[in-house]
């Protein structure tokens, strides 16, 4: 792959999280949840490079330890997104992959199938992926669902149940957003500098600004939805996995 279409991936990391303190140094099966996620990002074949963007020394030095790459970002990022734009403005990259850091199972097939429709499209300047929504998430604000136009763009994304069936069940299922993103470079970086949106600051679903701005996302099925860490029962549930 030449210089101009070099896919790196990006995985923003901090230690402040507020549900579960320092979680991307918490021990799963004897490597941290950081070197999990970046293992298994590093499996995937469309990403010629896996680094960590983080505002933190402890994570940027264990990233080194286990022989990746940390850059060094700004503590005062109110998002991900912001740390991801960041960071991408010192790499030559053409395209970057947003892959979530408490995600320690991510498949790299799903990432792979992110970048794609990026790379089959000059025009296209962001995907994502969804799956099907379980029975028991289709009701709970935490669990985000995407409804799409008929060339797989998203319509809309919400924390409500979309699209409401009022037919006998048969009509369209109801897909859960995963929250993996690829970007173009240089659109990710304008795209951090928007202002927040109406329906964005509505749902608190930072993807909807760029709906709101005329951008297309194209969202690529997949199987299942990465495993979360959120909570310490999430963590046992991993360590389960991971050491079974």
């Amino acid at each position: 792959m030449s210089d101009s279409m070099r896919v790196v991936g990006l995985i923003p990391a901090r230690m402040a999280a507020t549900r579960l303190p320092n979680k991307p140094l918490l021990d799963i099966c004897g490597k941290t949840m950081i070197q999990r996620v970046w293992e298994q990002a590093s499996r995937a074949r469309l990403l010629e490079a896996v680094m960590v963007a983080t505002p933190d020394g402890e994570i940027a030095r264990t990233v080194e330890g286990f022989g990746g790459v940390a850059i060094m970002t700004s503590d005062r990022h109110r998002t991900g997104t912001d740390r991801l734009a960041e960071a991408a403005g010192g790499l030559d990259a053409a395209i970057i992959v947003n892959i979530q850091g408490d995600e320690p199972l991510i498949d790299p097939a799903s990432i792979d199938a992110a970048v794609q429709p990026l790379l089959m499209e000059p025009d296209l300047q962001m995907t994502s992926l969804m799956v099907r929504c379980p029975e028991d998430q289709l009701d709970n604000p935490a669990t985000v669902k995407v409804v799409c136009d008929c060339r797989g763009n998203a319509l809309y994304f919400s924390r409500a149940r979309i699209p409401f069936d009022r037919s006998d069940g048969s009509g369209q299922a109801v897909m859960q957003h995963i929250g993996l993103y690829a970007y173009r470079r240089d659109f990710l970086i304008a795209y951090a500098a928007m202002e927040p949106t109406p329906l964005e600051r509505t749902e608190m679903l930072e993807q909807l600004r760029a709906l709101e701005n005329g951008i297309r996302i194209r969202m690529v099925e997949v199987d299942q939805a990465p495993l979360s860490v959120d909570t310490v029962e999430d963590l046992e549930r991993v360590r389960r996995i991971v050491g079974s």
